[in-house]
């Protein structure tokens, strides 16, 4: 049994200078012609459709501290912003370029920011917040890859963390796959400091495609989180079932669906024909392929402090 640690956290914090490549669906939805938002029932940006989505779950006009951890280029929070400038918000984020990105898209608004990684944060640093949002970002913590023709032993270190969340919270770790090791101990430091919402949002593995969906899509789910290779780094797909757990043992209230339920998506006759394709014959199609995949790729997690 042979591990390797597969970490994002140094080159956020000294070689990204872009993300233009790594289009996110927070991002695909930004621009006001963007094909994606012809592509909803509902067409808006990210960040507006989430907060009424979330607004129906959890009292948003009473929260006053929110913390974003990992906030991109700043679009979502600038967006909730927008709808409730009272929020007092600190965006929480390892890379100095997305930090500068954030106060651009912010800078009309009252708001603090920390570089840091959350890996460091503190509990106490953590409870002062209402809500935390973690969105499209799990997949950029640290993740012990299995090393399948490597006989070699983990190190102790290894052993111990994986044995503590398997006694801890009878995760079902079969010490043969890629275990999202960052963001379970982030969650778990994030419950621990008793905040009261948290959302959080990923690729996930275990997603899976509606049953009743009428149109061609290719699709799989694999309960091992995989790899997603990007320009300078590699990313992991969530298991999301073993967050969802680790919540539910601190008397959370759990909600997990995907970004479908709040970017419900209209399959008028643009996007069937680009679905229905063998290979896209345009940009516009291979564009709209990507987002509604992702829209059931993507899943979430509203979780409620119960009292």
């Amino acid at each position: 049994m042979s591990y390797y640690l597969n970490t994002t956290a140094n080159y956020h914090k000294n070689d990204l200078t872009t993300l233009g490549w790594e289009l996110t669906v927070c991002n695909s939805l930004e621009p006001p012609d963007s094909p994606c938002r012809k592509a909803l029932k509902h067409p808006g940006s990210f960040g507006s459709l989430l907060y009424h989505f979330l607004a129906r779950q959890i009292p948003l006009p009473e929260i006053t501290s929110i913390l974003e951890i990992g906030g991109g280029m700043g679009y979502l929070m600038r967006d909730f912003l927008s709808l409730n400038p009272s929020f007092k918000t600190t965006m929480l984020d390892i890379s100095p370029f997305l930090l500068s990105r954030q106060k651009a898209a912010l800078g009309n608004y009252n708001f603090k920011y920390q570089e840091m990684d959350i890996m460091d944060a503190s509990a106490d640093y953590l409870a002062g917040f209402e809500l935390v949002i973690l969105n499209e970002n799990l997949g950029d913590f640290p993740t012990f890859v299995y090393q399948v023709n490597n006989d070699a032993a983990a190190d102790i270190s290894t052993v111990e963390r994986l044995k503590y969340f398997r006694e801890n919270y009878q995760l079902p770790l079969t010490l043969r796959e890629n275990i999202n090791i960052g963001a379970l101990e982030v969650l778990e430091k994030l419950c621990r400091a008793e905040i009261k919402y948290i959302y959080l949002s990923e690729h996930s593995c275990e997603a899976l495609l509606p049953e009743n969906f009428a149109v061609t899509m290719e699709w799989k789910t694999n309960d091992n989180p995989e790899k997603i290779s990007l320009q300078g780094h590699d990313e992991f797909t969530i298991k999301f079932s073993f967050l969802q757990k680790i919540a539910e043992r601190f008397n959370y209230q759990v909600t997990r669906g995907c970004f479908a339920d709040f970017l419900e998506p209209d399959f008028n006759d643009r996007v069937q024909t680009s679905l229905r394709l063998v290979a896209a014959h345009t940009d516009e199609q291979e564009i709209l392929r990507q987002f509604i995949y992702d829209l059931f790729k993507y899943e979430y997690l509203i979780l409620k402090k119960e009292e």
